[in-house]
C-alpha cells in the first residue's frame, strides 16, 4: 500500500465516509472482500505503475469470445501463401467485414474461430500480415497493426496480432461516431473533453475546460448547463487529429479518416432535463460515463447510468482524477464500481490497464452483446491512461452496419429538430438529427407541426456538419440546416421554430397527435419510495426530440383494469409492464409507433415505447399501433 501512496503522490489519511450515503454503498463495502475471493481479482503493484485487474474469468484472459458471425471482427489463424482462389475468397470476405463495420474491420491473426490464442511463428506472422496488406490493397483500404502479443515464450516463441483495416465508404469523407459524455457535476467531464479535443493537458486548475463552455455562468461556476459538441479525429495512419495539429474544425474534418463527435452534457441534477434531451434527441452511438476517483458513484451518476441502460446504448466508464486521489481511495472506488456493475446491472466490468485488454473491450459485440463494460483510469493533468483511451476510440466501430444505414437512407426523410436559431442575414437555422433518408441542398421538405397541427413547405438552402459546409447529410448524421420559404420571399414567413418539430419528405402524410398509448415499465426513485401513478396526474415525457408535459388519462395493466393509485411491485423486484394513455398538455406532436419513451412523475420513473397513436384531423378517429402479444 505504501507503493500505491507514493505512485499517486498523496500520503493523506483516508477520509471518513459522509453521512447519508446510499445503502448499496454500505453493502458493497461489506461484501467486497468476499467477492474479491470468488471472482479472482488481483492487484499488481510496482514502482512504475499500478494495475487494478479485476478478472471476470480465466477464459476472458486466455481467449477472446468466439468469432461473431455478423459484425466487423474476423479471426484468422494464419494467411500464408493462399492459392489464387483462396485469396479472392479472402478479399470478398474482407469486403463484407468492411461493409459490416461501415468502413472498418478488425482482424485477429493467430487466433482460432473459437477465440483461443494459438499464435504463429515470427515467419508465419510476417507472411500473414503481408497477405493481409495485399488483400487490403485490392480494395483500396489501409492497414494498421494495433498490437502484437506473445502467446508462447521460449525457443518456439509464438505471436498473435490485432490489425485494423479501414476503407472510407465512397459516399463519405470519413467514418463517424457520436459519443455522449455523462457523469456527475465536478467529475472532470469538460476537462477531459478539452484535453482530448485540444491536444493539451490540463494545468490542474481547469484551464482545459474553459473552451468547452458556452455561457458566462458556466465559466463562473465551472458547471456545464447546456449541450455542446466537440470533435477529434484520426487520420489513415491512426494519428490523432485535434486543434493542436489542425488549428480549425474544417482542417480536422478534412484530415480525418475517422471523426468522433463528443456531446458534452450537464452533470448537475438541476439540468437533468437538458441531459435527457441530449440523449433522446441526438441518439449517441456510445456513452462515456465519467466518474471521479475521489467521490465514486455519487450525485447524478446513478441517474445517468439508468438512462444509458434505459436507452440501451453501449457505454464505457472513465475514472478521472487519479493524480490527486490517494491510492487506497482509487482502489475502493474501483471496487465499489465493479461490484455495483455486477450486482445491479448484471454486466461484467473489464479494467483496461494495457493494450492487450483493448481487444476484449472493443466493439459492439463485446460491449453490447457480451455485456462488458470497459473501465479506464486516467488523469487529465499527468496524461496517465489517456493513450489507452485514444487507442480504444481509434478502433471503436460504428454502431450501425452499412446494410442498416443503407436501409435507413432509402426511407422518406425525417429530421428531428433539437436546436433553433434566427441568424441575421441568414434567417431560420435548425440543428438536429436525420433519423432516415437523405437531405441535399435546395431540397423541398415540410416543416411542422406549426399553429397546432399544420405542416408548411420549406427549402433547405445550406447544410453544415461538424462546423463546416457540406452538400449532403445522410441517415444517422446530425447537421444544421438553413431554411427558406419555398416562394423565396422573406424569411419572416417561416413561423417561430421550437424544439420537437420535424422536417418530413413532401410526399409523406404528416399527421400529429395529442393522445397516445405507451407501454411502460415503472420504477421508483429509490427502494423506499412507493411507485405511484394515478389518473389525472401530470408527467414529463421525453420521446425522441419531443419533451412535453402530459396528463395521464388512464392506466391499463395485465388485466385491462384501471389502476388509480399504486402500481404493485412483483416478486423478484420486477415490475409488470402497464399501458398508460397520455394527452399532451401544450399541443399536438408528431409521433410514430415504436418511439422510445422516458417518463418522470415525482419519485416514479418509467421507460418503454409508444404502442398506439391516435391521429388528429384527416385521420381523426383512426389509430396505428403495434401488437406485442
Amino acid at each position: 500500500m505504501d507503493n500505491l501512496h507514493e505512485l499517486f503522490g498523496d500520503s493523506k489519511a483516508p477520509k471518513k465516509s459522509r453521512e447519508g450515503k446510499k445503502k448499496w454503498r454500505r453493502r458493497v463495502s461489506k461484501d467486497f472482500s468476499a467477492q474479491q475471493k470468488t471472482r479472482g481479482s488481483s492487484i499488481v503493484v510496482s514502482h512504475e505503475e499500478v494495475v487494478i485487474d479485476f478478472r471476470m474469468d480465466a477464459n476472458l484472459i486466455e481467449s477472446l469470445p468466439p468469432e461473431p458471425a455478423l459484425g466487423n471482427i474476423e479471426y484468422k489463424l494464419k494467411l500464408v501463401n493462399p492459392t489464387r482462389q483462396r485469396f479472392e475468397h479472402l478479399v470478398t470476405q474482407m469486403k463484407w467485414r468492411l461493409r459490416e463495420g461501415e468502413g472498418e474491420a478488425i482482424y485477429e491473426i493467430g487466433i482460432e474461430d473459437n477465440g483461443h490464442f494459438l499464435g504463429l511463428s515470427p515467419h508465419e506472422l510476417s507472411a500473414s500480415l503481408e497477405t493481409l496488406r495485399m488483400m487490403a490493397a485490392q480494395l483500396g483500404a489501409t492497414v494498421k497493426i494495433l498490437r502484437k502479443q506473445v502467446v508462447q515464450e521460449g525457443e518456439d516463441q509464438r505471436h498473435s496480432a490485432e490489425v485494423l483495416v479501414r476503407k472510407i465508404p465512397d459516399d463519405r469523407t470519413s467514418i463517424e461516431l457520436r459519443i455522449a459524455v455523462l457523469g456527475n457535476a465536478d467529475v472532470g467531464k469538460s476537462t477531459l473533453l478539452g484535453v482530448l479535443t485540444q491536444g493539451e493537458l490540463d494545468n490542474g486548475r481547469g484551464r482545459a475546460r474553459l473552451i468547452m463552455f458556452r455561457h458566462l455562468h458556466e465559466v463562473q461556476t465551472g458547471r456545464t448547463s447546456s449541450i455542446s459538441h466537440e470533435i477529434m479525429g484520426f487520420d489513415a495512419e491512426g494519428n490523432v487529429m485535434t486543434y493542436q495539429q489542425c488549428g480549425t474544425a474544417e482542417d480536422i474534418v478534412q484530415s480525418s479518416a475517422k471523426l468522433i463527435t463528443f456531446i458534452d452534457l450537464a452533470g448537475h441534477y438541476k439540468y437533468l432535463h437538458t441531459t435527457i434531451n441530449g440523449l433522446t434527441g441526438y441518439c449517441p452511438h456510445y456513452i462515456m460515463l465519467v466518474i471521479s476517483a475521489n467521490t465514486g458513484i455519487a450525485g447524478t451518476t446513478l441517474d445517468h447510468l439508468n438512462l444509458a441502460l434505459a436507452l440501451d446504448v453501449p457505454f464505457f466508464i472513465v475514472v478521472t482524477k487519479i493524480d490527486v486521489t490517494p491510492s487506497h481511495v482509487v482502489e475502493k472506488t474501483v471496487a465499489e464500481l465493479q461490484t455495483f456493475l455486477r450486482s445491479e446491472t448484471k454486466r461484467d466490468p473489464l479494467m483496461v490497464c494495457e493494450s492487450a485488454d483493448l481487444s476484449k473491450a472493443r466493439g459492439v459485440q463485446s460491449i453490447l452483446c457480451a455485456r462488458i463494460v470497459p473501465i479506464f483510469l486516467l488523469s487529465s493533468v499527468t496524461g496517465k491512461g489517456l493513450e489507452l483511451l485514444r487507442e480504444f476510440l481509434h478502433a471503436l466501430p460504428p454502431y450501425l452496419s452499412a446494410v442498416e444505414r443503407e436501409e435507413l437512407e432509402q426511407l422518406p426523410v425525417q429530421f428531428q429538430i433539437d436546436e433553433t436559431w434566427n441568424i441575421p442575414e441568414v434567417g431560420a437555422v435548425v440543428g438536429g438529427l436525420l433519423t432516415r433518408g437523405v437531405i441535399t441542398e435546395n431540397i423541398r421538405l415540410q416543416l411542422g407541426p406549426v399553429e397546432g397541427r399544420k405542416f408548411i413547405p420549406v427549402l433547405v438552402k445550406t447544410i453544415h456538419r461538424n462546423k463546416t459546409h457540406c452538400s449532403i447529410v445522410r441517415a444517422s448524421q446530425s447537421a444544421s440546416l438553413s431554411l427558406f420559404p419555398v416562394d423565396n420571399s422573406s424569411a419572416n414567413s417561416i413561423p417561430p421554430l421550437r424544439k420537437g418539430m420535424v422536417l418530413l419528405d413532401p410526399g409523406q402524410e404528416a399527421r400529429v397527435t395529442k393522445h397516445f398509448l405507451a407501454k411502460l415499465t415503472l420504477t421508483a426513485q429509490d427502494d423506499d419510495s412507493p411507485i405511484v401513478l394515478k389518473k389525472g396526474g401530470h408527467a414529463v415525457l421525453n420521446i425522441g426530440n419531443v419533451r412535453q408535459g402530459a396528463v395521464v388519462c388512464g392506466i391499463f395493466g395485465a388485466y385491462d383494469g384501471i389502476r388509480k393509485m399504486r402500481i404493485p411491485q412483483y416478486p423478484g423486484g420486477a415490475l409488470e409492464p402497464v399501458s398508460v394513455m397520455f394527452e399532451f398538455l401544450r399541443g399536438p406532436e408528431y409521433l410514430e409507433c415504436g418511439a422510445r419513451v422516458l417518463f418522470r412523475h415525482g419519485n416514479t420513473k418509467g421507460q418503454g415505447y409508444v404502442s398506439h397513436v391516435y391521429y388528429l384531423e384527416s385521420s381523426a378517429g383512426s389509430w396505428e399501433g403495434r401488437d406485442d402479444e
